[in-house]
């Protein structure tokens, strides 16, 4: 779809059919000239369409309601895109009061997320109905920021819906070589070897009943100056097909969907998509250990000591908790680096679905306050929200082990935190962790975040290091 931005009405072509946004405040002022006689503000309340005839052309209504948030921005793009789509109009021109940059940056998110489609293995995949969008009083800049961005999520959610046959840990690492070489961030691979000579041993443990090797994945975007001295880390999960392992997944179901268990890995990838394509001044680390959890060859099993990178032992309670020690391995990698702050996600748990649903990630961190209120700034921008939870002193005892350093499952309840507690421990940096279990993955389409992977994170990261 192509984005084009004119000053009026007049400038959009004949053919272009116009749908017009209006608000309660904007009314009739939206379009111009609608005299107040044929003018009905019902028009403008949340959700209702109406058909006018205006200067020879039929305009489409679409109220926006009373005070329109930028959330409400990006659903009233799904909102055009869904109906020029269905009504086989392939060219649209898109009237509105006079937005602000945020706004229009929303509605372009909106729109090129609802455009998104995974057609690669289709054989003859359904052409596009809408082709162009005409965007009256649209800046530029608000146009290409909107733009990258949504293309930054849109990385991410490619790489989500991807089939576990295609999408191995080596695969992962190639395709965010090759988004790098596209972005403008460099990419080192860390391959089966230097794994081994590192001693990652919760990537290795977790990597033991896979045919398949693991990866490593550093990736960095360094501008000339950058604001921070000391660099952003970012580290995503990136278990790219999860079993469970020999703890093997007893929910009927469960593992339909286990692909998009890297999720956390393919939003560190988006988000270092739009920070380059951006060009944000900002100095910024992305980190992916990547690797299957199977139950074959020489799997590790509950009871199983697992000597971590940094030296810590853990002992296995249930190999279905490998996102953890993958993530441990690359928490403590990180502090080479003397991070100013490290952001982890991962689709870590079930109980943050429990607990939150799909509608939010649950947050857990050491970092500064002020750093946090940031992130849910960020998170409240992007409609890509937060719920911060606790990391008490008493979740980290039930992580005791009796014949290790620390065991890597606590009780059932609680479970998310106690995730977050045991990833605490391989961290001496500011540090924030984001479970995305719930947000990751739409199994019905959900407005303009689709169906299937959603990549979520994404927008929120690149907001949230955007505004440092």
């Amino acid at each position: 779809m192509n984005l084009h931005a004119i000053a009026s009405l007049s400038d959009a072509p004949q053919s272009a059919a116009v749908i017009c946004l209006l608000s309660i405040k904007s009314g009739s002022d939206t379009f111009g000239t609608v005299s107040s006689a044929s003018y009905d503000e019902s028009w403008a309340k949340a959700g209702k369409k109406n058909l006018i005839s205006h200067e020879g052309r039929t305009l489409i209504c679409l109220g926006m309601g009373d005070a329109p948030t930028l959330e409400h921005y990006r659903k009233a793009a799904h909102t055009v895109f869904s109906t020029a789509s269905g009504w086989g109009m392939n060219e649209v021109t898109v009237v509105s009061e006079a937005l602000s940059d945020d706004q229009a940056q929303a509605f372009v998110e909106g729109a090129i997320l609802s455009a998104y489609r995974f057609t690669r293995h289709v054989s003859n995949p359904t052409p596009e109905v809408l082709t162009d969008l005409y965007l009256v009083g649209y800046s530029e800049a608000a146009i290409q920021t909107g733009s990258v961005t949504a293309a930054a999520a849109s990385e991410a959610r490619d790489l989500v819906n991807e089939p576990p046959n295609v999408l191995t840990a080596t695969k992962l690492a190639t395709e965010a070589k090759r988004i790098g070489e596209k972005y403008g961030f460099t990419t080192e691979i860390l391959e089966m070897s230097k794994i081994q000579s590192l001693k990652m041993g919760g990537l290795l443990a977790v990597n033991a009943g896979s045919v398949e090797p693991p990866t490593f994945t550093i990736m960095e975007y360094k501008p000339e100056n950058p604001i921070n001295d000391q660099p952003v880390v970012l580290v995503g999960k990136g278990v790219v097909y999860d079993t469970g392992g020999l703890s093997l997944k007893p929910t009927a179901n469960s593992m339909d969907f286990m692909k998009c268990d890297m999720a956390g890995g393919a939003a560190v990838i988006g988000a270092m998509c739009g920070v380059a394509g951006l060009g944000l001044n900002v100095h910024v680390i992305g980190l992916v250990p990547a690797t299957d959890n199977r139950p074959g060859l020489n799997a590790w099993a509950p009871g199983d000591i697992i000597t971590m990178y940094d030296g810590t032992t853990v002992e296995n309670f249930n190999s279905d908790a490998e996102g953890r020690m993958l993530l441990a391995d690359a928490l403590s990698y990180a502090k080479q680096y003397n991070p100013s702050l490290v952001i982890d996600l991962a689709t870590l748990t079930g109980a943050q679905v429990v607990a939150i649903g799909q509608p939010g990630m649950a947050l857990m961190a050491t970092a500064e306050d002020e750093t946090i209120a940031n992130m849910d700034a960020a998170g409240h921008h992007t409609y890509e929200r937060v719920v911060r939870l606790p990391l008490w002193e008493e979740y980290g005892d039930m992580l005791k082990s009796e014949i290790a350093d620390i065991k890597n499952l606590g009780p059932r309840q609680a479970g998310s935190i106690t995730a977050g507690k045991f990833l605490q421990h391989f961290t001496d940096y500011p540090w924030i962790h984001l479970d995305i279990a719930g947000p990751a993955w739409s199994p019905q389409p959900d407005s303009y975040r689709g169906q299937g992977g959603t990549g979520v994170g994404v927008r929120m990261l690149i907001q949230f290091l955007k505004e440092m």
